[in-house]
């Protein structure tokens, strides 16, 4: 298959999902995934659950999945394991590194806990492999020394068994006020990164007057960033069926440019604090985006309950599939991690 050929068929997908959406979305609190292309909603409803919460029940979840494939096709997860046993946003109490030979049975090798940062709470991590120098890099993200949310790295390490929460330190932190009125960004979490060839790309979640959007920072070493733009520009903003919530989600190759997944919720729906599910975007220069989702989601959960929520998904291309792990809803309002394959068209 040419990315030619990828590029026209996951287009035109999105346009159908976007006409066949707009019906449901006007009598639905969430879109059904009826509404969406054949491929993806079959992709969708068959799945393996790769990683269960602690205790199966409300509140405990395992998400936030962050994953890697090695040269040796070993597949690496950083996830975040969160109770309800804490006040929000001191949930996440563990940073859970595992490893898989088949990207299904994974095996835990090692575990970052909050008191070993030490922070208040986690959300999601970003696992990486540097391609020049070929360690494993990962980035968190916390109230530093009780302050505001900022992005924290740790030393890059031979294999994710070698990670040290002592040498956490914050590598993305929110700009000084400009003035005493200023409604720029507070805080930033949930840190997708990815490497274009030439330098590193950081995709954030950013706080402004208690709204999420999305900001992009590049860095030429994965350790000082820089703002691409105005620091309180969003590349994604609160509009349409994301006009609570708008986040990043993952950021997948397809040879022309890239496919920027998406996540966001709507002030229409339950809670939508955390009912959120996940949209699609395409970009050339990893920094201007063509939403081609504009009208409703792409991906919410297929089992039924009071929550649709797909989100912190991260697409891997393995092969001729593309591997969507994602932190999803269960019945029970526990989450879990499953991975999803999504196979690509012939030739």
């Amino acid at each position: 298959m040419t990315t030619r050929d990828l590029l026209r068929g996951l287009l035109a997908g999105a346009c159908l999902v976007t006409r066949a959406v707009v019906v449901s979305a006007q009598s639905a609190p969430v879109p059904s995934p009826s509404a969406l292309m054949p491929a993806l909603t079959a992709a969708l409803s068959t799945y393996d659950v790769v990683l269960k919460p602690d205790t199966e029940a409300a509140e405990w979840w395992a998400g936030a999945p962050s994953v890697v494939r090695d040269q040796h096709g070993i597949v690496w997860m950083a996830a975040r394991m969160r109770s309800p046993e804490a006040p929000r946003g001191q949930r996440g109490y563990e940073i859970r590194l595992l490893r898989s030979d088949d990207g299904v049975r994974f095996e835990t090798v090692h575990r970052i806990r909050r008191a070993d940062v030490p922070v208040a709470g986690f959300e999601r991590p970003a696992l990486l492999i540097d391609p020049v120098t070929r360690r494993f890099k990962l980035y968190l993200c916390g109230a530093w020394q009780g302050g505001p949310w900022a992005i924290l790295k740790l030393d890059d390490a031979e294999s994710p068994t070698g990670f040290r929460a002592s040498t956490a330190r914050p590598v993305i932190t929110a700009p000084p006020q400009r003035s005493a009125r200023d409604v720029g960004v507070h805080e930033y979490n949930d840190p997708v990164v990815v490497h274009d060839g030439r330098q590193w790309h950081a995709y954030v979640t950013g706080y402004a007057r208690q709204n999420e959007r999305t900001y992009h920072y590049t860095s030429d070493d994965g350790e000082r960033w820089r703002p691409v733009g105005d620091v309180n520009a969003p590349i994604l903003d609160l509009t349409g069926w994301r006009n609570f919530f708008v986040r990043p989600a993952s950021v997948l190759p397809i040879g022309a440019g890239y496919l920027f997944v998406y996540e966001g919720s709507s002030t229409r729906w339950h809670d939508p604090v955390y009912n959120v599910v996940t949209g699609l975007a395409y970009t050339f220069d990893l920094h201007h985006l063509i939403d081609l989702t504009p009208e409703a989601p792409l991906a919410v959960s297929t089992t039924p309950g009071q929550f649709h929520t797909f989100r912190y998904s991260h697409w891997l291309r393995v092969g001729d599939e593309v591997w969507i792990y994602a932190e999803v809803a269960r019945p029970d309002d526990a989450h879990e991690i499953r991975r999803f394959r999504l196979a690509l068209p012939p030739g």
